[in-house]
C-alpha cells in the first residue's frame, strides 16, 4: 500500500506539486511583505495624504445604546491599496518566473530536400514526394 501511494506521488508530480505551493506561499509572504513595508510608504510619500488606505466614503453612522458610534463605510482606499499590492507581487512574480524558466530553443527543423516537379519540402530519405507522388 505504501509502495502504491510512493509510485501516485512519484507519477502524478504531487509531490513537486505540494513543494510548489509551500514555496509559492513563502514567496508570496514576502513580496507581500516587500509591497507593504518598502515599497507603499514610498508610494504614500508622493500621494498628497499618506494615509490613503484609510481612505472611505461614510455611509451612515450610528450611536449604540453603549455610546460607541458604528461606521457603515466603503473602504475604497483598502480596496485600492490592495489592488496595487496584487500588482507588484504579480509584476515581482512574473519576473522571478522569467528569470528563473529560461524558455527552450526551437527545434532544428529536419533535414529536407525539394522535390523536382511540385518543388514542395519533403524529407531527405524520401523516395516518393507525399504532395504530389512524383518518384523522387
Amino acid at each position: 500500500m505504501i509502495k502504491g501511494f510512493k509510485e501516485f506521488l512519484l507519477k502524478n508530480n504531487v509531490l513537486a506539486l505540494a513543494i510548489a505551493v509551500i514555496v509559492g506561499g513563502a514567496v508570496g509572504k514576502v513580496v507581500s511583505s516587500l509591497a507593504a513595508d518598502l515599497i507603499m510608504p514610498l508610494i504614500s510619500l508622493v500621494l498628497p495624504s499618506g494615509e490613503w488606505r484609510a481612505a472611505k466614503l461614510v455611509l451612515s453612522k450610528t450611536v449604540g445604546p453603549d455610546g460607541k458610534e458604528a461606521v457603515n463605510a466603503l473602504n475604497y482606499g483598502t480596496f485600492f491599496g490592495n489592488v496595487v499590492d496584487f500588482l507588484i507581487v504579480a509584476f515581482v512574480v512574473y519576473m522571478l518566473t522569467k528569470s528563473l524558466i529560461k524558455e527552450a530553443p526551437a527545434p532544428p527543423p529536419p533535414p529536407s530536400k525539394n522535390c523536382p516537379r511540385c518543388k514542395e519540402a519533403v524529407a531527405v530519405d524520401a523516395t516518393k514526394c507525399k504532395f504530389c507522388t512524383a518518384d523522387i
